[in-house]
């Protein structure tokens, strides 16, 4: 694949032809409602895991011997807010919601913030959204609908299966957001969520779907109400989970959601999309039989998978300068991941190297596992830093310092030769592993001098499905356009303008830079029906609706209306010599829009250029309609008159209006009964010698109406008959 960007591409880089790139993501973890605070938590090394009181367990129903046991660790990975779900935005019953596991839900609403993190509206893609969802344990079920089965009696149980059985995940996504790719549940226990990247990214580069959505959730009722540690299990002491220090005895489990949409790199650069990160390749294998027991690790089994991700992904181990691990702060856990990647990097050895775990700032999040750690080092390259892992100490036995450190302070990564690599690793109990290679994204495309339409004014167009939750996205967009960081006011307007559903309750505002925006009050629109799109038509107005200087704004600011403006004028300078450039670029020009032969073709050059810039922004107007010169106007949008022909006509029609007599009109808003009451009898009575004639009252209707029309092709193709053009 070409290279997008202009600038230096780095020797021995991966060819990017079948790599995937990373549009947008989604996550809630402990101690993170959204993706800027995971990257905060991150960056400070910060613990997440919950310890509660012995009387806030007590109050949650923990029992009092469960309580007293000296065994018993009052900590976990707390997932706030799995109680709540706005079911009416997803067509969802009160009482069908009932039903629905909590992990449903989560998924659904992280699935939605996902989209719109990439600016992908889903009815935009041709060749679908496929959905590659994983799941943990319902339950939900078990804690919170089978003691209540006799009051649910009434409700089918294929119900209670489509709500919340883990196969129905993928699909209510798909049904619930009108998703047409393909669409699988995703099951591998602690590797699921990376086996669900996997497969998602396979799916893009085969053309079963154009976006995926490939994420994982795990999110007990019972979480954080704390367990009972045992000597040598798998669950920490102390809460802490310590990934390859030399005091980790364990991992703590919590709950978590993430999702990432993915999109074949050239198509994402092609569309104008911000790629977070680039997939260059993943493999899934499993351990098979050679390990001490089922859900033991296996050393083979993640050398090959590690090996053969490098090999897809055409890097070496020397390339990759940040490993995420699996991690888990188990004895055996970290022993065998250690060995299998001393096996991997041994002819490659690099200090430099970092190692972590996001285990340790979130615990063990099951099947949403890798997820976290997918959704870490997303961010980590998109910010070029490498993170800290949380409470290391001291190296264990196994680690080689000589191809590894674990930090313990965020850092910037330089990358090698300016190109940070990663991996990233998820082995599930059973023995299935995935690792996954991503790298930065490539630079961004330079823009054009004078393309950058960042000092003008910017619409910004938001909607949601209330008056509180548009109140409230208001506030946040403000916010965000505020930080530090922000991006650019033409590209938010554009995601908001394009890469968003519109919903009941709409608002807009315009800003630019410097300035502060003028958002309208809320209105309710009613939303069309899928099968009767908004029409939209160009109404364009004749003499009297010039200024001096009028396109000095948009020919400074607007590239497109720059150029369209400028074929126009030259398209009309063989048929008038009226300084039409000056008197439309420098208000301080005396007025000569009185002038018929010179305010016309003004007006026409003007109205010419905003209809190419209104489509360049993908604008289609059903009709046009214009009154007086706006009739020759509307004609030629419409496809009637090519632009040199309109530009003579307007021209000669100017300049045969200018020769006539001087005349006058007046308008009126009266009715006809209460205007003759005021006119003389002379007035009153002319017109006819049988009494006055009745005229019909002013009316501002337009003189013509065109619709857009295509024109014949100007040679024949080979395959139309001169009777079809």
């Amino acid at each position: 694949m070409t290279s997008q960007d202009t600038g230096h591409v780095p020797a021995g880089a991966p060819d990017l032809q079948d790599a995937i790139a990373v549009t947008g993501l989604a996550c809630r973890f402990p101690g993170a409602p959204d993706a800027e605070t995971f990257w905060a938590n991150l960056v400070a090394g910060r613990d997440s895991v919950t310890f509660r009181t012995r009387e806030e367990l007590a109050a949650l129903g923990v029992p009092d011997d469960r309580l007293a046991d000296p065994r018993f660790v009052p900590a976990g990975g707390v997932l706030d807010g799995i109680d709540e779900f706005d079911a009416g935005f997803f067509g969802v019953t009160p009482r069908d919601a009932a039903l629905m596991d909590p992990q449903h839900r989560l998924f659904l609403q992280c699935a939605v913030t996902a989209l719109e993190d990439a600016g992908q509206p889903v009815q935009d893609v041709a060749g679908g959204v496929g959905v590659y969802a994983s799941a943990g344990f319902n339950s939900y079920l078990t804690h919170h609908l089978l003691p209540h089965a006799a009051e649910l009696a009434d409700r089918a149980d294929m119900q209670w299966l489509a709500a919340g059985d883990k196969d129905y995940l993928a699909t209510q996504t798909s049904y619930r957001l009108g998703l047409t790719g393909p669409s699988l549940s995703v099951q591998s226990a602690c590797s699921s969520a990376l086996v669900a990247v996997h497969l998602a990214g396979e799916a893009l580069l085969s053309g079963e779907c154009e976006v995926a959505l490939a994420g994982a959730v795990s999110a007990g009722v019972s979480q954080g109400l704390g367990y009972l540690h045992t000597e040598g299990g798998i669950l920490s002491a102390d809460g802490r989970c310590r990934p390859f220090d030399a005091a980790a005895d364990g991992t703590v489990f919590g709950g978590g959601v993430g999702v990432v949409v993915l999109k074949r790199l050239d198509d994402a650069v092609a569309n104008g999309d911000t790629v977070r990160a680039v997939l260059l390749g993943s493999a899934v294998n499993n351990d098979g039989g050679r390990k001490v027991g089922f859900t033991a690790p296996g050393l083979e089994g993640q050398v090959r998978v590690i090996a053969a991700a490098q090999s897809v992904a055409a890097v070496g181990p020397e390339d990759i300068s940040c490993l995420e691990a699996h991690g888990t702060g188990t004895a055996l856990g970290d022993r065998i991941e250690l060995a299998a990647l001393d096996r991997v990097f041994a002819d490659a050895p690099d200090p430099r190297r970092v190692l972590g775990s996001v285990k340790s700032n979130v615990g063990h999040l099951d099947t949403c596992a890798g997820m976290a750690g997918l959704i870490k080092t997303v961010l980590a390259l998109q910010h070029r830093t490498l993170l800290p892992t949380a409470h290391f100490e001291r190296p264990s036995a196994g680690l080689d310092p000589g191809s590894f450190r674990v930090l313990t302070a965020a850092e910037p990564w330089p990358g090698r030769q300016g190109t940070r690599t990663a991996g990233v690793s998820s082995f599930g109990i059973g023995g299935t592993n995935a690792h996954v290679i991503l790298r930065d994204a490539p630079p961004r495309p330079r823009r054009a001098p004078g393309s950058d339409t960042d000092g003008g004014w910017q619409v910004l167009p938001l909607s949601a499905r209330t008056p509180e939750a548009l109140d409230e996205l208001a506030v946040r967009l403000d916010a965000a356009l505020a930080r530090p960081g922000a991006p650019a006011l033409a590209d938010a307007a554009h995601t908001l303008q394009t890469g968003r559903t519109h919903r009941l309750w709409r608002r807009a505002g315009i800003a630019a830079p410097g300035r502060a925006a003028a958002p309208a009050a809320p209105r309710r629109d009613p939303v069309p029906a899928a099968d009767t799109p908004e029409a939209v038509a160009f109404l364009y107005p004749g003499q009297g609706a010039g200024t001096p200087g009028m396109a000095a704004e948009p020919y400074a600011e607007e590239p497109v209306f720059r150029a369209a403006l400028d074929r126009c004028l030259e398209a009309l300078r063989p048929w008038t010599g009226a300084p039409l450039r000056e008197l439309l670029l420098d208000p301080s020009q005396p007025d000569a829009f009185d002038r018929t032969e010179v305010a016309q073709p003004a007006l026409f050059a003007v109205e010419y250029a905003l209809t190419e810039w209104w489509r360049a922004l993908g604008v289609r107007p059903a009709a046009l309609a214009g009154h007086s010169v706006g009739e020759l106007s509307a004609a030629c949008a419409a496809g009637v008159f090519a632009l040199p022909d309109a530009a003579r006509l307007v021209a000669r029609r100017g300049e045969l209006m200018g020769r006539m007599p001087a005349g006058a009109m007046l308008a009126v808003p009266l009715p006809e009964a209460e205007l003759r009451r005021l006119l003389g009898t002379a007035c009153a009575g002319a017109g006819s010698a049988r009494g006055p004639r009745r005229r019909s009252p002013p009316s501002t209707r337009p003189t013509a109406v065109w619709r857009p029309v295509s024109r014949p092709p100007s040679k024949s193709c080979g395959r139309c008959s001169p009777s079809t053009v």
